[in-house]
């Protein structure tokens, strides 16, 4: 059973067993199998990197028993804080048609009025303050398997707009949504697909008819489950964007930056000697049985089942299993960053040759560029202990920005 200790005090209890064994016996054990280099999961890492793995992993295997180990803000409140430049975005109804409307209403999913985010390189800047001549900017989908982590700028994912506004000199603002999160039993079922992709449409809408920048001056950016949004928000985008006069639709972004996307939540890339089954022992993210990945899947996919996953190119676009619907000519500039060391490598990879199979390769305008960093974990770039990979990662998606700029 999933999150069977959530109540107190069973909760309390078994935090503060993991809390005291962890401390006095699993610290001390790790540190003493990570010594030996041949050891180590991976060559090239560290003994602080081959602990830390080991400790991430126990603290995802105990909140598999326990539910959430912290909170953290939702869409229900703007969470103040010292620099916190949170608003309030509208919800766009009048912008959801065709097959995206269809499932919202099987889903019994409406718009909602939900927060968002600014981070700025002039700290200064009010919030949702009008674009100035030369700004560029970067709408983030935080990550977090569509069921945990916040768009906040408190929340670890955060370090990856604090890396681009350092190391990309011609993005200037950064603006995250605080899309609804999916729950689903033991907890009230609520939130599933498309609820997070109608919030992600509002925030674009919000960019561009509210905030007032052009397209051509956004890169949409998602992590993890984020980049698996940013897809479905730039397919959505291609999709409707003439399909009645009167939708209204803003046009595509300039460019799209997926880090370590989840772009496959079906079972094509299931399976023995799969980067799934190969780096289980390496990524933090590699659940085990019934966990958090089940979970965040069923919480997601909600009322449609998992079925949805095998057939939608909203879900799944690196399906296997899918050849027809996920295309993506008409897509924007793309940059896909992985890790050589995580458990979705595969689906990457997957991802990766689809698009350039439809869009072309190189560095240009309207085609996709591909960078693994090796040995590196999933999302490794929300981590600041992960060097050499982080500064490097950042330098090449600086270096994608802008060989952007000279396209326009």
């Amino acid at each position: 059973m999933v999150y069977e200790l959530r109540e107190q005090p069973w909760f309390g209890l078994y935090v503060g067993y993991q809390i005291v064994t962890t401390t006095l016996f699993r610290l001390p054990y790790w540190f003493l199998i990570s010594y030996p280099q041949s050891w180590r999961p991976r060559a090239s890492w560290t003994v602080k990197r081959s602990v830390l793995l080991k400790l991430f992993r126990h603290i995802f295997d105990v909140s598999q028993r326990t539910g959430p180990l912290t909170s953290f803000p939702t869409h229900r409140a703007i969470k103040p804080g010292p620099g916190v430049k949170g608003v309030w975005v509208e919800a766009a109804p009048h912008l959801v048609t065709g097959v995206l409307l269809t499932m919202a209403e099987a889903a019994n999913v409406t718009c909602a009025h939900i927060p968002g985010y600014w981070v700025d390189r002039d700290e200064t800047l009010p919030a949702g303050a009008p674009p100035q001549l030369g700004d560029k900017i970067l709408y983030r989908l935080h990550g977090g398997g569509y069921y945990q982590l916040s768009a906040h700028p408190s929340d670890p994912t955060a370090n990856i707009a604090h890396g681009i506004l350092k190391y990309s000199p011609p993005i200037t603002r950064t603006f995250s949504i605080e899309y609804r999160l999916s729950t689903t039993e033991p907890y009230k079922p609520e939130n599933p697909f498309p609820a997070a992709l109608l919030d992600a449409i509002a925030g674009y809408h919000y960019l561009v008819h509210t905030i007032g920048f052009d397209p051509r001056d956004i890169i949409i950016a998602g992590d993890s489950a984020g980049g698996n949004l940013a897809l479905a928000l730039v397919r959505y985008l291609r999709d409707y964007r003439d399909y009645h006069p009167g939708l209204r639709l803003p046009a595509s972004p300039s460019g799209l930056l997926l880090i370590s996307p989840w772009a496959d939540l079906g079972r094509s890339h299931d399976g023995p000697n799969t980067s799934l089954s190969n780096f289980c022992s390496y990524d933090y993210t590699a659940a085990r049985g019934q966990g958090r990945a089940s979970y965040g899947k069923l919480a997601f996919l909600g009322p449609f089942g998992l079925g949805l996953a095998e057939r939608s190119p909203y879900v799944s676009p690196a399906s296997l299993n899918m050849w027809v619907g996920a295309r993506f000519d008409g897509f924007p500039r793309t940059l896909i960053c992985s890790g050589g060391a995580e458990a979705l490598l595969d689906s990457i990879r997957s991802l990766w040759w689809k698009m350039e199979r439809d869009m072309g390769g190189g560095t240009g305008r309207g085609q996709v560029s591909y960078y693994e960093a090796k040995d590196a974990l999933h999302d490794h770039i929300v981590f600041a202990w992960h060097e050499p990979e982080n500064k490097q990662t950042l330098q090449v998606i600086a270096n994608w920005i802008e060989e952007g700029q000279k396209h326009l």
